[in-house]
């Protein structure tokens, strides 16, 4: 009876940790980011209204590499979103690959907390970048013309289940 509730506990231990969630800005939560963007009408929507989607440098992609600054060494991840059927959709979540472009593609880092309290609303984008909160390079211009999906990525990274505890790895 004792190596049966042993066996069971074990079981249940594997499958738990089977379950657990993705380090956050690994490349495996990256691919969580992508569908929950792809799962956001605003993201979707009225990024191929303002034409944000359209700036990307003939490649037919716009590319966002993140990181948790925070996490010495780790590597970035990033989405690459096109218009497909007149949506701004996600195509790639993953380890960053692409080389950016400044006029069109953007680069964001922040201290893992800092990441956790703007996943939850607690402030936007203006509010975190003015107190640098939120680091930022790219085309400026163009993200402060698209405040509202910006506020909108940025609580994505808290509708996408990840473990802060630890950081991604290399």
């Amino acid at each position: 009876m004792k190596k049966a509730v042993l066996a069971g506990i074990v079981v249940a231990l594997v499958s738990a940790a089977s379950q657990a969630a993705p380090v956050m800005m690994a490349s495996d939560w990256a691919q969580g980011m992508c569908k929950a963007w792809n799962a956001d009408p605003v993201l979707t929507g009225k990024l191929v209204e303002s034409g944000w989607v359209k700036n990307n440098k003939g490649r037919g992609y716009k590319v966002m590499q993140i990181y948790r600054a925070d996490c010495d060494g780790s590597p970035r991840i990033e989405l690459r979103v096109t218009e497909r059927d007149g949506k701004a959709v996600c195509v790639y979540g993953g380890k960053a690959e692409s080389k950016l472009d400044a006029d069109a593609d953007y680069l964001m880092w922040a201290d893992t907390p800092r990441w956790i309290e703007m996943g939850k609303g607690e402030y936007g984008p203006m509010r975190a970048m003015f107190f640098q909160r939120l680091h930022f390079d790219g085309p400026m211009g163009e993200a402060m013309g698209n405040m509202g999906p910006f506020e909108s990525f940025l609580l994505l990274v808290g509708k996408v289940p990840g473990e802060t505890a630890a950081c991604p790895g290399k």
